[in-house]
């Protein structure tokens, strides 16, 4: 279960790793000594032009996407490189003879389990057909609301979007969510919109329904015509759900409810015998999106019920789908690979399920990969860099000039009460209930499903355990978690090219320095600043330095509304703002930072470049990523994180040492008026 308003710095998760124990320092990895890679920059390029394209335009003409991939360059390649390091270590432990109800056993007969690709495909479709069979009994819709809320509990839950996380209003407490939920297409705007691309998405996603009906034996006349009836109800659900950026108003999305009150929302959902299925017990619960749940009411009573058996019969199959045989694996790649992602050709199957490793048995995984490939001391030097601009924040608020001495008191309060949270837990999850079995791949995933359910829903009635991670150590990514006040980087990003303990502090701190501040100034964007110290939704700001806030917001939406994507398709300023703001404010901060250090104070050139300009290319050569057409498109419509190039582009305008490292004057094409440029933090 992810919080509500978690948010990480990058739009991929990716693999890398944690340990229980003191990890290994890794003295067999050879030194790096070059860090800011020139044969990938295109200098026919002015800076003051196009400086994503000055520091990585080289590689960018020159690199072609793998076939099996939506994108490419620094993000993947640490992806990459992480998930044969996994390989090697899982292909090692499930060749092992290891005891059972080990962690060796359990990593490693799960990855067996997956890696039998004979035994899964002499199942075909077998393993979920007791559930299409109970779907099949079902005579009314509640029969079908029972069957569902019975399912949450095996890992076969639909419809219903339920967590236990903590009360925004009162942190210390978990509480039970309903947020919306029922479609398939990625948001409603698929639904609706009449553009050529999602036009063709809703006929390729037609296609793909009643592809896994035919493959379970339906007609294929019949199998489309089920399909176009389920297509129609989600349609209907879709006209109940809220926007993406209507998701992004933590005021909106929290609607507390005593379960009586919430029974009147629902008259026709029988909520006591719902309860009684998902293992609840409380008297109040918080809802998101109550709009969802009430048009839900309606829809289950009025549309056929032989409708709703099959949209539910059509879920079962696609959620196990990328765990049945190969002809269900290809329809489902057909859709999400190559009609969403544009991707050419799968991903090999052993990069699937290091990836199913992470997902079912992440922070087991993370304590074997770690004794080979994390270094101890990242973690001693990332304390550092974060106390550092953690000491520059701070600086920066009381230097503010458009904040009061009352909000800028709170504000500190906040920054100093930051849960530093680096490369992986203090304590481990606990899985002495999950049974893994080398021969049954698809009993395994149901296992740690029900194993998930049973963690989260005891989670209910007791306080919110702070020490938990929201992302498995293995992961390249960093994040802020509002409801903790804490900022996280997990060990995966400690590594080249965002961190390399040899490398010079212009290099790092434009790195992982600007992703520190990213992460810190995630917790005074235009979302987490409605949090307080304690994790609280709770308005601490004056009601003036709040429209003064929102002015200045404003600006940066407006800003990122005039970039253009592909063929006319727009970022959209208002969803990406609270990543804009980060990028902005995480980058100026990562830099004063910087400016503090031996190097910054310098004039001492390293291959040619100054130590300011080492730090802007730095920043920039991190987001060196090209990616695909279709998931291009994907992202804007769905992704709060705006194009790598307008994160560089779009950031390093708003930063006077930026005109000055590459004297960038009026007349450049990144060239914005002093007046014009955004400061907020």
């Amino acid at each position: 279960m992810k919080y509500k308003y978690l948010v990480g710095v990058s739009f991929i998760i990716i693999l890398s790793a944690a340990c229980k124990n003191k990890p290994s320092s890794n003295s067999d990895i050879p030194k790096r000594t070059v860090f800011l890679e020139k044969s990938v920059m295109d200098t026919t390029v002015k800076p003051g032009d196009d400086f994503f394209q000055y520091a990585n335009g080289a590689w960018m003409k020159k690199t072609v996407i793998p076939a099996s991939e939506t994108g490419w360059g620094s993000f993947y390649t640490l992806y990459e490189d992480n998930q044969k390091n996994i390989k090697t270590i899982l292909t090692e432990i499930s060749a092992a003879d290891n005891s059972n109800g080990s962690l060796e056993q359990k990593v490693g007969d799960l990855y067996a389990s997956g890696m039998d690709t004979l035994a899964i495909e002499k199942l075909n479709y077998q393993p979920v057909k007791p559930l299409l069979d109970q779907i099949s009994a079902v005579k009314n819709y509640k029969e079908l609301v029972n069957l569902i809320s019975e399912g949450y509990k095996e890992g076969n839950g639909f419809l219903f979007g339920i967590y236990v996380g903590p009360d925004d209003r009162i942190s210390t407490k978990n509480v039970v969510n309903f947020s919306q939920a029922g479609l398939g297409l990625p948001n409603r705007d698929y639904y609706f919109n009449s553009d050529s691309a999602t036009v063709n998405i809703r006929k390729e996603y037609l296609k793909y329904i009643a592809k896994l009906f035919t493959l379970t034996g339906t007609k294929q006349a019949e199998a489309e015509k089920q399909a176009a009836e389920i297509l129609k109800l989600e349609t209907d659900i879709a006209k109940s759900h809220s926007t993406p950026v209507e998701l992004r108003d933590p005021i909106k999305n929290y609607n507390k409810f005593s379960v009586a009150a919430f029974q009147k929302q629902v008259p026709d959902i029988d909520l006591k015998t719902v309860f009684n299925n998902l293992l609840i017990k409380t008297d109040t619960v918080l809802v998101g999106q109550p709009k969802y749940y009430k048009a839900l009411n309606t829809l289950l009573k009025t549309q056929p019920i032989d409708v709703w058996k099959n949209k539910l019969k059509f879920k079962a199959l696609d959620n196990a789908s990328a765990s049945l045989s190969k002809s269900f694996r290809d329809a489902r790649f057909n859709f999400y690979g190559k009609t969403l992602n544009g991707q050419k050709q799968p991903r090999e199957r052993w990069k699937s399920m290091v990836n199913t490793l992470d997902n079912g048995l992440g922070e087991l995984l993370g304590q074997l990969y770690v004794k080979k490939h994390f270094k101890p001391e990242a973690k001693e030097r990332m304390l550092k860099l974060v106390d550092n601009l953690q000491l520059v924040y701070r600086s920066r608020i009381e230097k503010l000039d458009w904040m009061s001495p009352e909000t800028k008191k709170r504000a500190i309060e906040k920054l100093e009460t930051f849960i530093k949270k680096i490369g992986y837990p203090d304590k481990w999850k606990n899985y002495d209930d999950v049974s893994i079995d080398r021969g049954s791949y698809y009993k395994n995933l149901q296992t740690i499903a029900k194993h998930d359910y049973k963690e989260m829903i005891g989670k209910l009635g007791k306080p919110v355990d702070k020490t938990e991670w929201q992302m498995t150590p293995p992961t390249v990514n960093a994040y802020y978690n509002p409801s903790f006040n804490e900022i996280v980087f997990p060990a995966g990003i400690l590594q080249f090219p965002f961190f390399d303990f040899d490398a010079d502090d212009a290099v790092n701190y434009g790195a992982i320095g600007a992703v520190i501040g990213h992460e810190m100034t995630h917790g005074f964007d235009d979302q987490g600043r409605q949090y307080d110290k304690d994790g609280n939704l709770n308005d601490w700001w004056t009601p003036a330095d709040a429209t003064k806030f929102k002015e200045k917001a404003n600006k940066v939406v407006n800003q990122y509304n005039n970039y253009t994507v592909l063929n006319g398709l727009k970022v959209n300023g208002s969803l990406t703002q609270g990543e804009n703001i980060a990028d902005i404010g995480g980058l100026a901060i990562a830099y004063q930072a910087f400016k503090n250090t031996k190097q910054g104070q310098s004039n001492d050139k390293i291959d040619g470049y100054t130590p300011e300009q080492r730090f802007f290319l730095s920043f920039a050569q991190v987001w060196r990523i090209k990616t695909r057409d279709e998931n291009m498109r994907l992202r804007v419509t769905t992704d709060p994180h705006s194009p790598e190039v307008f994160r560089v582009n779009g950031t390093v305008v708003n930063l006077p040492a930026f005109y000055k490292a590459f004297n960038v004057k009026e007349g450049d094409k990144l060239f914005v008026k002093e007046e014009n440029r955004v400061k907020i933090w």
